[in-house]
């Protein structure tokens, strides 16, 4: 079987830029680009991946999209945009002509504002989107779920897909409200979930993978087979795990469904909702 990662990042490491990469964090305080990705996607019997911003700029659309066209591994990149720009329905109209350019994600989880994808001129980008073709990646906390389905329900044709299951308190075992509040978005057929970046939500030193059960049930349960998707989240997920270990985590825990699920988990999914 062929796999895709629907999640990972590349960048030339810049300590002001990544300032988000803190000191606990100095494993990935370095370079990661495609020839350092290729021969673990190799060694793992997956045939390409989507990187997914990490610095918001449109240079760094410009970065990855040179990335994805000298590698073919590279089947898609999700970039940045100001969804509030005065002229976005143009700049996506730009946008549009690279073929590799997917969708757009803005670090939600990282504003003051946490209602901020309601926000009157965010949600004018976001209903320009579905035009163009392109999906969005939902980045948040649990804190900010509960304003999903708003989001959801204004634009049933949009694709939209949360990234790494909203980061619940995996290290706390706190489950109740994400699970509550992550059930209410799985309503919504326009939404799906990337099972990425678990394991940094985990304790770094000291997870297990019967930690991630529980967290693993409930999506695979509430997004059902065709709306989930794998993603390594490398190389944040270095700080935890190896590429190999977040692998494993998902491979043992869908060694228990159908080779049909495995496949729809691992490579259709997302191929279909980012249009590889």
């Amino acid at each position: 079987m062929k796999k895709i990662d629907a999640h990972q990042h590349f960048w030339q490491f810049d300590p002001v830029r990544d300032s988000w990469i803190t000191d606990d964090m100095f494993v990935i305080q370095q370079d990661f680009l495609p020839e350092h990705l290729a021969p673990l996607l190799a060694e793992n019997d997956f045939e390409g991946c989507v990187v997914v911003q990490s610095d918001q700029s449109e240079a760094e659309n410009l970065f990855q999209l040179k990335n994805a066209a000298e590698n073919k591994f590279v089947k898609g990149v999700v970039g940045w945009i100001d969804l509030r720009a005065d002229d976005i329905e143009e700049k996506l109209s730009w946008y549009s002509k690279f073929e590799k350019l997917k969708g757009f994600r803005h670090v939600l989880q990282g504003e003051a504002q946490r209602d901020l994808m309601l926000e009157p001129s965010f949600m004018h980008g976001i209903g320009l989107l579905h035009q163009f073709g392109f999906t969005y990646d939902i980045l948040i906390f649990p804190d900010q779920l509960p304003y999903v389905p708003s989001l959801a329900a204004a634009f049933p044709q949009q694709q939209f897909v949360i990234d790494h299951i909203a980061k619940p308190a995996i290290a706390a075992g706190e489950i109740a409200n994400w699970k509550k509040n992550i059930e209410a978005v799985a309503k919504y057929t326009n939404v799906s979930c990337k099972v990425s970046g678990m394991v940094t939500e985990a304790n770094w030193a000291n997870w297990k993978q019967e930690d991630f059960t529980p967290y693993l049930d409930t999506i695979t349960q509430a997004f059902g087979e065709d709306r989930i998707m794998f993603g390594s989240d490398w190389p944040v997920c270095l700080v935890a795990a190896s590429y190999k270990q977040v692998i494993k985590i998902a491979a043992d825990y869908f060694s228990q469904f159908s080779s049909e699920v495995q496949n729809k988990f691992f490579n259709l999914n997302a191929s279909r909702f980012y249009k590889l």
